[in-house]
């Protein structure tokens, strides 16, 4: 009677049933209201008992299901388990079927509880685990050997929410051959719990800490809960206690959820994620329309089984465009098993017979369970029709999910306004090796690109991140403690060697073979030899003599020669010691000469490093000083041409000096590029436990070599003179206005060509191909004549093409000729290279403009002359050269016959250019045919980083029009190409500004209006604080004159060595600022333009009020 009183009577409650689903469903509910009490749940248990007993054969349990709508029976769970399996490869199970039903189960290496992968999940029956890093390192063998509690559960159905199957049943045997780790002590998720039974088997087996069965079907909630009661009590209506003394009630719980909504929005941690959702022949996406109640009728809401919404990837009528994303995320497939199951009798396939009619595509079908033979859908379906039975394969595949945390964030930065790129992305790999390299730098490149507005400043040396990494990873693996400040970074080998000869410029040079092919022709074929061992280190010709690389070869040359300088590697079979390597130090040192060691050969970027002799010796031994470690990178996985270099050295003085090179010379190795080596640094020095005992830091000593040959007098002039960056302190906070780069934010549609350039594989030639591009850029945007004889040249810096011309223009004994009020550096760049130096005077009424008149007086005063001019936009002055401004300068060089170099750098960022008109070069050209000198040319380079309105992704070119200087350029080799991600980024954005797409055009303009609103409040900043600038009306930098400072005087702390009072200048006012605001900005000294300073006014919004407090804290310090 106890029972009755609680529940009913047995009949009445089946009574209850047999009206209708809905009615069973009401019963059900009542009984789950006194499961959920305390004070009646053993009674509503003990009643469940008495119900199930009724049903105790399948045929019951069947007859009970179609008369009283539910069902209620035992599971039998030992079936699934006694089977031994790799645990390692066997992370995932995949099932399809392209027959009825098509059915996916995947346990996934992967915890991603919220974003993109959601949709994923809608349709992938899915187990995810967050692999620790013992996991992964170790290889785990499991056997099942049987399970210790229960052998059966008990569980309970209704018409409205699917019923267990064949394929449900496969899915919790997968989960068996897991080990038993995985779900221990786990906060666990089952998506699409149907009546609840995996997620109560889970919780029996692996005792989790939480299982959270959650479907979108509110009536499967209500029979799971009833299900957990069933199996957390006995069949008395007693708890059943598990090993930890808890109860399935402490374990489990269940809720509707749409996906994971319910964890997400209760922010609840989870740990591993199952699934096992049908994906259906026929979706239908109109089922979310319609509001999903628990009263709603069990048609609708079985129903929701077939919900597909479309995933916006590769779609078809199937619902399986997330199976095409699944794998697009970086999915590793193995096949494990093959299974048939039997065809249902209702189901329609003529949907596949269509497929098959229309395409080449054949589906596999079976004539019964023993077929072995496959039948196509047409013939399966008419085999069907008459009768027969056909069964369709099962098919279980293992996967791993490579890298989830890392593949998350490339997701996360796809989905926040690029996913016009998703499709560009491509995560499939043949080589785990070359996955495990690209899709960390994905992650970092997707990071960087999303929380950056744009690439800040970097110093010349190279990112000082990846300096570190360099030296972290020499001290983890090899042992040797090095800082950044021992390391600089050079675009690559060959420009590093290149750049080493010409900051000694030695009268003679060895050289190994296998390192001189990119160096310049006039070093390998000068005889200039004689003399060399007492000549003058500041004379012009530098002789480079081939050598073997073998040790004992090359030290017999050093001895008899006596170089100043050796480049050399080492063989192969000498590399494993360092014998080869002391020797050649000693040799060197004997002699006074300088000795660069390359070692790329035998530098691995690995985890486990073949170590070479000389990184051996520098474990041991401090570097000498007058030896330096070459290392180009060009050892990774998935791009082999992609280059950066790096010099080693821990003599102070030459750390700073090849740095400076690398500024004049270079501009600054491609940003990108460091960023790709130095996440495979950040790899592998994560990789690596923290040395218990780490190593004693050393500090760069100057003990130089008696007599080693030591800078030229021409880089020591420059390099003592020139106004190069400054490099902030270890802490230091300084302001630069003294760089020629915009820090402007950058737009969308630049970071989604960068990401997609590097995210694409197998890109073809014409991608990457931007020669007619950039000369359709340069004809549109300058007028310049490009005929079918003109000669492109790119390079990832415009700085590196200048100087190139420079030695064409030394090489044929010219002049070459700057306009005061030029840029500083080109012009120290010049002088560098020891070409002959002539400045044109310019005058500040016409904004410092070069005008014929002063040329003219120039020009008749040089032999050859060669003329560098600054246009459209002149840098540093903004000022703007019409084109007939333009057209008067190259009609006075065509008189003169002057070599004329274009710089359009600075240019395509003008702001205030009423009447202004822009250029037509071609025009300027046609009229100067017949009154030119034979030796006139005008050769047209540029910088693409402004146009394209990003500081990192740098890309310069050339146009050279006359032959004999084509090939006089092309006798100094050794320019670093823009790699092909590189290409591909800047054709596909000049490809959006030739279309004048909305996101580059509002860029420009944007851009164009924050300069020109920068430029009037720096002009009344600096005007109510004693300075006069120049009006500008371009580009990215002003020059103004501290007029109401010169003269006065200031105490500071010049070099260190004590506060001094000195008298300030147009001159020294640039370091007397810096000490005293840390606002950088470049003197006269760089402008050349006496008493003008130079600012630039492209920074980010912060720092340019940072920069403006500066100009009045001076203010207020000088002028008291």
């Amino acid at each position: 009677m106890a029972e009755k009183d609680v529940c009913g009577s047995v009949d009445d409650f089946l009574k209850q049933c047999e009206h209708s689903g809905d009615a069973a469903y009401g019963a059900l509910r009542s009984v789950l209201e006194r499961l959920e009490d305390p004070t009646t749940r053993s009674r509503a248990r003990i009643f469940l008992s008495d119900v199930q007993k009724r049903f105790r054969t399948t045929d019951e349990c069947d007859q009970c299901f179609q008369k009283y709508h539910f069902r209620i029976e035992d599971i039998v769970l030992d079936q699934f388990e006694g089977i031994e399996i790799d645990s390692f490869t066997l992370r995932l199970f995949t099932a399809i079927s392209l027959a009825i039903n098509i059915y996916i189960y995947i346990v996934f290496e992967f915890l991603y509880t919220y974003g993109l992968i959601l949709r994923v999940l809608s349709f992938i029956c899915l187990v995810a685990r967050k692999i620790e890093y013992e996991e992964r390192c170790e290889s785990l063998y499991m056997n099942i050997e049987g399970y210790e509690g229960r052998k059966k559960l008990t569980s309970m159905v209704i018409p409205s929410i699917f019923l267990p199957e064949d394929w449900s049943f496969t899915f919790f045997e997968g989960l068996n051959r897991n080990s038993d780790s995985i779900f221990k002590d786990r906060t666990v998720a089952e998506l699409g719990c149907g009546n609840g039974w995996i997620s109560i088997a889970i919780a029996e087996k692996w005792l989790p800490a939480k299982v959270y069965g959650l479907d979108i079907n509110p009536r499967a909630v209500k029979v799971s809960w009833i299900n957990l009661y069933l199996n957390a009590l006995d069949e008395n209506g007693e708890l059943i206690y598990d090993e930890e003394k808890k109860t399935l009630l402490d374990r489990v719980e269940f809720h509707e959820s749409d996906l994971l909504s319910y964890c997400r929005d209760h922010e609840i941690q989870l740990e591993r994620i199952v699934g096992c959702i049908p994906q259906i022949l026929n979706p239908n996406p109109d089922a979310m329309s319609k509001m999903i109640t628990e009263n709603a009728s069990e048609e609708f809401l079985h129903s929701l089984s077939n919900y597909c919404a479309l995933q916006g990837f590769v779609e078809d009528q199937f619902g399986l465009g997330l199976i095409a994303r699944a794998v697009e995320e970086g999915i590793q497939w193995n096949k494990n098993l093959l299974n048939l199951f039997v065809q249902a009798t209702d189901t329609d396939i003529t949907a596949l017979v269509e497929i098959e009619k229309n395409s080449p595509h054949r589906f596999e079908f079976f004539m019964g369970l023993s077929g072995d033979q496959p039948l196509c859908a047409r013939t399966a379906w008419a085999y069907g029709k008459a009768g027969g039975n056909i069964s369709h394969a099962l098919s279980v595949y293992s996967c791993q999910l490579r890298q989830p945390t890392k593949v998350k964030i490339i997701f996360d930065f796809l989905k926040n306004g690029f996913q016009e790129i998703s499709s560009s992305l491509d995560l499939s790999f043949e080589d785990d090796s070359v996955a495990d390299e690209k899709i960390p730098f994905l992650a970092h490149l997707a990071h960087t690109l999303k929380e950056n507005m744009y690439f800040p400043y970097e110093p010349p040396a190279g990112n000082k991140r990846f300096r570190n990494l360099i030296a972290g990873f020499l001290k983890t693996y090899h042992h040797i403690p090095l800082t950044a400040d021992n390391v600089v970074i050079f675009p690559s080998r060959t420009v590093a060697i290149e750049n080493a000869l010409r900051l000694f410029s030695p009268r003679l040079a060895i050289v190994d073979e296998h390192l001189t092919r990119h160096l310049p022709r006039p070093w390998l074929t000068s005889l200039a030899i004689e003399g060399t061992g007492t000549g003058d280190s500041s004379e012009d010709t530098l002789t480079v003599i081939e050598a073997p690389r073998q040790s004992d070869l090359m030290i017999e040359l050093i001895k008899k020669l006596k170089p100043q300088v050796v480049v050399t590697g080492i063989a192969h079979f000498e590399s494993v010691t360092s014998s080869a390597f002391v020797q050649l130090l000693h040799a060197t040192q004997e002699i006074g000469s300088r000795l660069f060691i390359d070692i790329s050969d035998h530098f691995e970027l690995s985890s486990l490093p073949t170590s070479s002799g000389v990184l051996k010796y520098l474990a041991g031994t401090r570097l000498p000083s007058h030896v330096a470690i070459i290392c180009g990178l060009v050892k990774n996985k998935v791009y082999p041409d992609l280059k950066v270099s790096f010099v080693i050295t821990e003599e102070e003085s030459l750390f700073n000096a090849l740095s400076k090179t690398v500024e004049l010379l270079e501009g600054n190795t491609a940003l990108i590029s460091q960023h790709y080596y130095g996440c495979i640094f950040h790899e592998l020095t994560a990789f690596q436990l923290m040395d218990r005992h780490p190593l004693a830091q050393r500090n760069c000593e100057n003990n130089k070599s008696v007599d080693t040959i030591g800078f030229s007098s021409s880089a020591l002039s420059v390099l003592n003179n020139a106004e190069l960056s400054i490099e902030e302190a270890e802490n230091g906070s300084l302001i630069h206005m003294d760089v020629d780069e915009s820090f402007l934010p950058t737009p969308s549609s630049v970071k989604a060509a960068v990401f997609e350039s590097f995210a694409r594989q197998n890109m073809a030639e014409s991608e990457t191909d931007v020669t007619s591009i950039i000369k359709q850029f340069i004809k549109r945007n300058y007028g310049f004549p490009i005929d079918s004889n003109a000669e492109l040249i790119y390079t990832y810096n415009s700085k590196a093409l200048f100087n190139k011309l420079v030695l064409c223009c030394f090489n044929e004994g010219g002049t070459l000729c700057f306009p005061a009020g030029s840029n500083g550096n080109l012009v120290s760049a010049a002088r560098f290279l020891k070409a002959k130096v002539e400045i044109v005077p310019t005058d500040v009424n016409v904004g410092f403009k070069l005008t014929a008149n002063r040329l003219s007086g120039v020009l008749e005063t040089v032999k050859k002359p060669w003329l560098y001019i600054s246009g459209p936009t002149i840098n540093p002055t903004g000022s703007l050269y019409s084109n007939s401004e333009i057209g008067e300068i190259l009609s006075t060089c065509a008189k003169f016959g002057a070599r004329v170099i274009i710089d359009t750098s600075f240019s395509g960022l003008e702001f205030d250019h009423d009447g202004w008109g822009g250029w037509d070069l071609e025009s300027c050209l046609s009229k100067l045919t017949s009154s030119c000198k034979p030796s006139f040319c005008v050769s047209l380079f540029g910088g693409l980083s402004l146009k394209m309105l990003n500081s990192a992704l740098r890309f310069g070119f050339l146009i050279l029009n006359q032959p004999t200087l084509v090939d006089t350029f092309y006798s100094y080799p050794g320019l670093s190409r823009p790699h092909g991600t590189a290409r591909h980024a800047i054709k596909k954005l000049l490809g959006l500004r030739e279309q004048k797409a909305t996101d580059i055009s509002d860029a420009t303009i944007e851009h164009s209006t924050v300069l020109k609103s920068r430029s009037k409040i720096l002009k009344e900043a600096l005007e109510k604080n004693g300075w006069d600038m120049l009006e500008s009306f371009a580009g990215v930098s002003v020059v103004a004159k501290p007029s109401a400072y010169l003269n006065k005087t200031i105490n500071i702390d010049v070099s260190g060595k004590g506060v001094t009072e000195i008298k300030l200048d147009d001159s020294n006012i640039r370091n007397a600022i810096l000490k005293t605001t840390g606002l950088c900005i470049n003197s006269s000294s760089w402008t050349g333009i006496p008493g003008y300073c130079r600012f630039n006014i492209a920074l980010e919004e912060s720092e340019f009020k940072k920069a403006l407090d500066c100009i009045v804290k001076f203010k207020q310090i000088v002028l008291k």
